[in-house]
């Protein structure tokens, strides 16, 4: 069993940063990769980012360049770093156990996080 725990959610102006976390624990953590999805009304969820255990990473065209994913190990801990956000990145982020794939797509499991709500306005 995995749980997952996000973080970091709320309120920012366009153009500004926020940074998400994901709190991982559960005896299959060290053995998956980590994503992060987000949804928004109306939208089906989508992957925003994904970090493999040795960190290879992988993103949405529309956050690259603004969105880094890292982990940190001894912490069990995944982040989403957010940079220059825009309205359209407004949305509910889930973490996600799962594994990213050499090749390069990433395979999501059935672990996820509450999500955590993403508002970006002026």
């Amino acid at each position: 069993q995995v749980q997952l725990v996000e973080s970091g959610g709320g309120l920012v102006q366009p153009g500004g940063s926020q940074r998400l976390s994901c709190a991982a624990s559960g005896s299959t953590f060290s053995s998956n990769g980590m994503g992060w999805y987000r949804q928004a009304p109306g939208n089906q969820r989508e992957l925003v980012a994904a970090i493999s255990r040795s960190g290879r990473t992988k993103y949405a065209d529309s956050v690259k360049g603004r969105f880094t994913i890292s982990r940190d190990n001894a912490k069990n801990t995944v982040y989403l770093q957010m940079n220059s956000l825009k309205p359209e990145d407004t949305a509910v982020y889930y973490c996600n156990a799962g594994s990213l794939l050499l090749s390069g797509p990433y395979y999501p499991s059935d672990y996820w996080g509450q999500g955590t709500q993403v508002t970006v306005s002026s």
